[in-house]
């Protein structure tokens, strides 16, 4: 027996009642879709037929996945460490009218230590799909969920949306910062069904991790890379079958708007490593980390991936750390915090009265649409269309 991951659409579950008025809905009737993750142990031959039913819309083999973990930066010469949370003006959310009022935030990560100074009146919902618990230990889910919304912490600002009142917090890492991509996928759900309206995830597949895991377990090299590759594509279809999913809902009301960083394997000027699941899937706002330089202006970061949409501040980021007290972090899963954040303040401008309903894909055009370039030397293979802006 195998463990599959199988991706369902519960709208196409129709049951009938004697007591409906007007009969069961047809089968033909346009229904908002509904992700429904499960988990089977089956053998493969069952994998295939299930595949075939027509609720199922992806199947796929259990991945590792872990944490884009905060790596070292050094600041070029005349750039000092930063005092305060600098890339609030940078994306200029220090300028903007917004807040992220009545906006729902989901963070996917390790957790969040919820007693922090920075989460004071915020109504944080944890679920565990770790089996580590809620609360975090590890600190890179505290980090990145104050980056978002954080209030401030002994006077210093720390979040770009500071009015959101109502966060999802998924520990879908373990306190070691690892798990499972089954663990992420029904991370995703219930954000979707607790109503998020911004999706964060600072993580990745680990595609060495899944060979190294059957090597472990006493499976050749050679077969053992041709099946990690066989479940990274799995996995890559099961999410643009749910990022397609995602998408067709915004149809019949509000959805998510999904955020991931790239990944911290490039090494410039030697090499540069593209991006990897889930910021390559479709669908997903992949985003790059940007540096300060001593022009007063930005650089991407020499570790931050290519392939990226977005770029915003990835280098030594001021932000929270479990326990309390603030702590700087370098990486791409600094700089996706930023456009998750700024993604928030744009679902409130657009709800403003006299505006054209507020939807994830008129947002994520905003996000694209008002990205800046000025000052910014690298290409859009590096930084995408810019830094992310805040809504004035």
């Amino acid at each position: 027996m195998t463990e599959f991951i199988v991706l369902k659409n519960a709208s196409r579950i129709r049951t009938t009642s004697p007591f409906e008025e007007f009969g069961p809905t047809p089968a033909s009737a346009p229904a908002a879709p509904e992700p429904k993750v499960e988990v089977h142990n089956v053998t493969p031959a069952d994998a295939q037929s299930m595949a075939q039913d027509r609720q199922v819309a992806a199947v796929a083999i259990p991945m590792p996945i872990s944490l884009i973990k905060p790596c070292d930066a050094d600041l070029p010469a005349g750039v000092t460490a930063a005092t305060d949370a600098w890339g609030i003006s940078a994306v200029k959310a220090d300028t903007s009218p917004f807040t992220g009022d009545g906006v729902v935030v989901a963070v996917l990560d390790t957790g969040i230590d919820k007693s922090h100074p920075a989460f004071t009146g915020v109504d944080i919902i944890e679920k565990d799909f770790s089996g580590s618990g809620d609360g975090d230990k590890n600190g890179h889910g505290t980090h990145c969920a104050a980056t978002i919304f954080g209030r401030d912490v002994n006077g210093k600002r720390v979040g770009i949306a500071r009015g959101v009142r109502k966060a999802l917090i998924g520990k879908v890492l373990a306190d070691h910062g690892g798990g499972n991509s089954d663990m992420i996928f029904r991370g995703i759900q219930w954000a979707l069904e607790q109503g998020a309206h911004v999706i964060s995830m600072s993580l990745g597949f680990d595609f060495p991790g899944a060979v190294q895991r059957m090597v472990n377990g006493g499976i050749p090299i050679e077969p053992a890379t041709s099946n990690a590759l066989e479940a990274y594509r799995s996995n890559l279809r099961f999410f643009d079958a749910l990022m397609q999913m995602v998408e067709a809902k915004g149809a019949f009301g509000d959805t998510a708007v999904v955020v991931a960083a790239t990944g911290n394997e490039s090494d410039r000027p030697t090499f540069t490593v593209a991006a990897s699941l889930p910021a390559a899937s479709r669908g997903i706002i992949s985003v790059a980390a940007l540096g300060r330089n001593a022009a007063g202006t930005f650089d991407v970061a020499n570790f931050s991936n290519t392939m990226s949409q977005l770029a915003a501040p990835g280098v030594d980021i001021l932000s929270a750390k479990p326990g309390g007290g603030l702590v700087s972090m370098n990486g791409t899963s600094m700089a996706c915090p930023h456009v998750a954040g700024v993604a928030a303040l744009w679902w409130e401008a657009l709800r403003k009265p006299g505006v054209v309903r507020a939807t994830a894909s008129l947002v994520t055009s905003k996000l694209l649409a008002t990205a800046g370039t000025d000052g910014l030397s690298s290409g859009p293979l590096d930084r995408g269309v810019g830094i992310v802006t805040a809504p004035q």
